[in-house]
């Protein structure tokens, strides 16, 4: 017999009564029943209950066994009573009578508990991941993790990509976040940076005829930690192809995205239907750009129903240049304790409060209230409630102001007022392609202009457009938003070295600094570039919403806390004086 198992803890059935076996695993709990010890064995796989009575030879030693102890056991597998099948476990027809143990590593007081499901501190559960990787829920995270990497390479070998390796140490890249530098021992004073992504790896790949690529890719950010985003590192499904617009990479990732929710979404609904929304307006409809459409309630622009209105606040605002009203509808929302609850969000956001109209049945018939509909009368009131498409019962929040300034509140509002009306399909994954991303913005003070979104995009137009206003400019970039989250970006790029100067030149970038920044790839470009592009999808996040997890660490075995730490490796450490004169690089005090 193997020397630690001849069975898994998920493999004993009935077929198996009779039968010698030996098990190893975790006391996954005890529990003493007058006499007879019964012991929940638990490996990667499964549960096996095993237990003894004081006629096993090894009673003493079984008494002894604590929870999270690893032990090897050999017995004979017997059937229980059918009174007490358990039919929630593969092994739930049999238990095993223990004739030998081993114990093969013993636990300490435990800092966590590995059964049930008691909640504790984010920090005890990464300072000790090990035993929080243990329990039911996290193992089976991290299964569905593996089994989505898998299922998603499979199905870019089968539509004719192939998996390449790009560097892990490269040169510093300015591409929306912070560097991770490493310092190079042989070039001292000299630093190598950790990848943010592998973006010119890849599109260097396609200048060398390498017509599709992917990689599972692990990316490097120094960014500020979020619920839906690691602080240090992540992966990312990397992807590129020559010869390619923008429609044929949406038609690429759509079926392997599209496979791999229905595949692991727990049955529920994987919407087929990807309709393609212009970022101006997402901002617009949804005040983001990463719209969870499960929520469908659209904001609309009702300036005209205000201008030179008995609302003096919003009559004044729509005087200055760029400022509109957006009405926000709430179907089923017809309460005034809705509307104050959600006047007190908007307070709670940093504004004065959010104005609203209900419509409400008096008998006589249709009827507006609040303040709104005292101050615009009812003429104004109709054509509002017509706009919107309301009737009895239902409400309308309205914000104002310069679009950029409240549009995130508006968003938020909206994600709220959908939730709380049981507006949003819950049992849903909701996908949607946000396009004509702008290239450029102008700075509100100082009046120039910055990339807005990716440099390297091709603008629409190509060099026509870049002759043009810059602010008019639109990129062929691209993200795809899943249910609030932005799972994928990607661009068609501009593999145009004179479009590129040009492009970098509107945005105050001399053709001399594109060199030094991004010599490598303009230089490549000099030799016969293909039209190419593609996109990056996160699998931490894909991850999470299959798991329907709200925190990115839920999905990841061993992820840094909210402040770029590792608990449990004591990572960032401070450097040995030895390290620190082989780099010849000296640490300054923190500031005070």
């Amino acid at each position: 017999m193997h020397a630690y198992r001849s069975h898994t803890c998920a493999d004993l059935t009935s077929a198996n009564v009779g039968d010698n076996v030996r098990l190893s695993g975790w006391v996954h709990r005890v529990r003493d029943h007058g006499g007879l010890l019964f012991i929940d064995l638990r490996d990667h796989y499964g549960i096996t209950q095993v237990m003894a009575d004081p006629d096993s030879p090894v009673f003493a030693e079984i008494e002894k066994v604590r929870s999270e102890w690893c032990i090897r056991i050999d017995g004979n597998v017997m059937a229980r009573d059918e009174s007490l099948v358990n039919p929630k476990i593969p092994t739930g027809e049999i238990e095993v009578f223990i004739r030998d143990i081993e114990v093969l590593g013993q636990a300490g007081e435990l800092p966590l508990m590995v059964f049930g499901d008691q909640e504790y501190p984010e920090e005890t559960r990464l300072t000790y991941r090990y035993l929080d990787l243990r329990r039911e829920k996290m193992q089976e995270n991290m299964k569905l993790r593996s089994d989505v990497v898998a299922s998603i390479r499979k199905r870019m070998w089968d539509k004719e990509f192939r998996e390449y390796q790009t560097p892990i140490i490269t040169a510093s890249s300015p591409e929306g976040a912070r560097d991770f530098l490493v310092p190079s021992r042989l070039h001292p004073g000299k630093f190598y940076a950790l990848p943010q992504a592998p973006q010119q790896f890849k599109q260097l790949l396609m200048v060398s005829g390498f017509d599709k690529y992917f990689q599972i890719a692990p990316c490097f950010r120094d960014e500020d930690p979020r619920a839906d985003r690691s602080p240090t590192d992540f992966y990312q499904l990397d992807m590129e192809m020559s010869f390619v617009e923008q429609q044929d990479v949406f038609d690429t990732i759509q079926p392997v995205l599209q496979g791999i929710f229905e595949e692991f979404g727990g049955g529920r609904k994987v919407d087929a239907e990807w309709p393609q929304i212009s970022y101006r307006d997402a901002a617009k409809w949804y005040g983001t750009d990463k719209p969870d459409l499960r929520n469908p309630i659209k904001m609309q622009d009702c300036s005209d129903h205000f201008r030179g209105s008995g609302f003096a606040i919003f009559a004044k605002l729509l005087e200055q240049e760029g400022t509109e009203i957006r009405a926000i509808p709430a179907p089923t929302g017809g309460s005034r304790k809705f509307c104050d609850r959600m006047n007190a969000f908007a307070q709670k956001e940093g504004l004065p409060g959010m104005g609203y109209i209900f419509w409400r049945d008096q008998g006589e018939g249709m009827e507006a209230a609040g303040p709104l509909a005292k101050n615009i009368g009812p003429e104004r009131t109709e054509a509002i409630r017509e706009q919107l498409g309301l009737g009895v019962g239902d409400a309308a929040f309205f914000l104002g102001g310069k679009p950029k300034a409240f549009e995130g509140v508006a968003g938020k509002a909206r994600v709220v007022i959908g939730d709380e009306l049981g507006l949003t399909d819950q049992d849903r994954f909701a996908f949607a392609w946000i396009v004509d991303f702008p290239i450029y913005e102008r700075d509100a003070e100082t009046g120039e202009i910055d990339f807005e979104h990716n440099p390297f995009s091709m603008p629409q137009g190509g060099m026509a457009a870049l002759e043009g206003a810059p602010e008019d400019v639109l990129g062929y970039q691209y993200d795809l938003a899943c249910n609030g989250y932005e799972l994928v970006s990607g661009a068609i790029r501009n593999h145009r070295p004179e479009i590129m100067f040009k492009a970098f030149e509107i945005a105050g970038y001399g053709k001399d600094e594109v060199e030094k920044r991004f010599g490598g790839m303009v230089n490549a470009f000099q030799y016969g570039a293909p039209p190419h592009g593609g996109c990056a999808a996160g699998i931490d996040r894909i991850v999470m919403l299959l798991a329907d997890e709200a925190n990115i660490r839920e999905v990841i075995l061993f992820p840094m806390n909210q402040r770029a730490e590792d608990l449990m490796m004591g990572a960032p450490s401070e450097p040995m004086n030895e390290q620190l004169r082989e780099l010849r690089l000296r640490v300054l005090p923190p500031e005070a």
